[in-house]
């Protein structure tokens, strides 16, 4: 769906229709912590301003909505705004609560939103450098804590906000602490039951974020930079007692140990896509030996040739491969939801230099987002090749985008041209779903039957891969690599695996 006739259809929507029965709830629902009646009808009103308003949503565009314009009307929605004392906060949790309720939560998901201004009159704004662009740019960093549900088609939508301004927030705060602090607080705010948090920011797996996930008991999975230290932990793999080794070169280590996994593709609905995956138990380093944890790294290929494209570790090492995988897709649902709706709803349309504003205005449009999502006005999806520069123009980073950095940093083969074709010993398209893979592969993706106390192919390939190691004698620090005869012994029994989708178990370890 086009602009043009998104903004055509906006104010039908909001007339009535599904849409509208959702805003008019959820006002109702979250807005009950505003004490006095005329500040819940200014919030309502606003909402309902934001999702009729087409264009820039600014203070004079929403008061010409809610009421007759003019310098009086635009003033008193400043003050309820910019200056005004009701506290946005409980109707974050609010939102939260309702949400938890409408549909069961599946998991958080944390993105950063890069906000582009010009002048110096927005409240956060400087010269910010943006990791997922890789530039600077002038305007405002914020960091967005969203409500995925579980399902294709589940609800994706923002619900609590941090604004990164380091000159004027918490002594030395850093980007990285700002980040984590905002997800954090909302989720222990929510009071809704455990569930993990996708940290879908580049670098953010160091020490200090892990640490901070661990003191507070939350179930985390966090990009890790191909270049952080860790220590390889199962004594069967190579590198195991070789000190400090590259996150990337330890994966690259067991690629012969690498299975397949599919997962829905939430930017070509009702098709399905599929990479290679390997896990490796590790620790992170740490001054104080009793704070060293076991985690997993696990890494994604979209080309079997190449170095792997994305990099994670996670503190739920009891959970199945296949399911942390299908996990860190929920940020694609993320980035496809911004896309479609974010600037639909004004999310970064606030100009002024009141922080209390501008979460305000954060909150309530976040509201109306939800009622976006809840009513199925969140559009449809745009063909893929446009993914990448709609991403760079929101300001976040697409798959498309992330795809084309991996390429370049690793000389990768664009996704869906040979992905898995280890395996099938052909070119296999992996974004054209099940139907589409070879007779060969998809024999292979039946699970495997074994007597009972058998090895799979992959244990077996693991304990002689272990064994080798510990008889071959080692001539430096350099650990040794998977050797590439064992990888046919070995595809079978992982591409069983995963086919398999068991419920993954979501309590932390430690």
């Amino acid at each position: 769906m086009n602009t043009s006739a998104i903004e055509g259809t906006r104010a039908g929507r909001i007339r009535g229709g599904p849409v509208d029965d959702a805003a008019e709830e959820l006002c109702a629902a979250v807005f009950t912590s505003l004490r006095r009646r005329d500040q819940r009808e200014r919030g309502r009103q606003y909402v309902r301003a934001l999702l009729a308003a087409e264009g820039r949503k600014s203070i004079r565009n929403i008061a010409r909505h809610i009421g007759p314009a003019g310098p009086a009307a635009e003033q008193a929605l400043h003050h309820f705004i910019a200056s005004s004392t009701w506290d946005w906060e409980p109707i974050r949790a609010a939102l939260t609560r309702y949400l938890g309720r409408t549909t069961p939560l599946g998991a958080w998901v944390l993105q950063p939103m890069a906000i582009p201004k010009g002048g110096d009159h927005s409240v956060g704004a400087g010269h910010r450098f943006d990791p997922h662009q890789g530039q600077m740019f002038r305007g405002q960093q914020a960091f967005g804590t969203w409500f995925t549900s579980a399902g294709a088609a589940g609800v994706t939508t923002p619900v609590g906000w941090r604004l990164f301004h380091p000159e004027d927030g918490p002594a030395e705060e850093s980007y990285e602490a700002c980040a984590v602090s905002g997800v954090l607080e909302h989720v222990r705010e929510g009071r809704l039951p455990v569930r993990p948090v996708v940290l879908d920011i580049r670098d953010i797996g160091t020490r200090f974020t892990l640490n901070r996930f661990a003191e507070a008991k939350v179930p985390v999975v966090a990009r890790v930079s191909p270049t952080a230290r860790l220590l390889v932990s199962d004594p069967a793999l190579p590198g195991y007692g070789a000190g400090t080794l590259a996150a990337r070169d330890i994966l690259q280590n067991v690629r012969g140990l690498r299975m397949p996994v599919d997962w829905a593709d939430p930017q070509r609905p009702g098709t399905r896509s599929g990479s290679l995956m390997a896990t490796v138990r590790v620790l992170v380093p740490d001054p104080s030996s009793g704070r060293r944890r076991e985690m997993l790294l696990f890494g994604e290929w979209t080309d079997a040739r190449r170095l792997p494209t994305e990099l994670w570790v996670t503190d739920m090492a009891r959970t199945p491969p296949p399911a942390l995988m299908r996990m860190t897709k929920q940020a694609l649902r993320v980035e496809e939801a911004a896309r479609l709706s974010v600037q639909e709803v004004g999310l970064r349309d606030f100009s002024g230099r009141s922080l209390p504003g501008w979460n305000r205005h954060a909150t309530l449009a976040s509201v109306a987002h939800a009622a976006l999502a809840l009513g199925g006005g969140m559009g449809t999806p745009v063909p893929a090749g446009r993914t990448a520069a709609a991403g760079r123009a929101t300001g976040g980073h697409s798959a498309a985008a992330r795809t084309a950095a991996g390429q370049a940093t690793t000389g990768g083969t664009p996704v869906g041209r040979t992905a898995g074709s280890e395996l099938a010993g052909a070119s296999v398209p992996v974004a054209r779903g099940r139907s589409a893979i070879r007779p060969a592969l998809a024999s292979r993706l039946r699970p495997e039957v074994r007597p009972e106390g058998a090895r799979s192919a992959p244990e077996a390939a693991k304990a002689e891969l272990g064994a080798r190691v510990r008889q071959g004698s080692r001539t430096g620090p350099e650990p040794r690599t998977v050797p590439a005869q064992l990888g046919a012994r070995r595809t079978a029994g992982a591409a069983a695996a995963a086919a398999v989708r068991p419920q993954a178990e979501l309590a932390p370890t430690g």
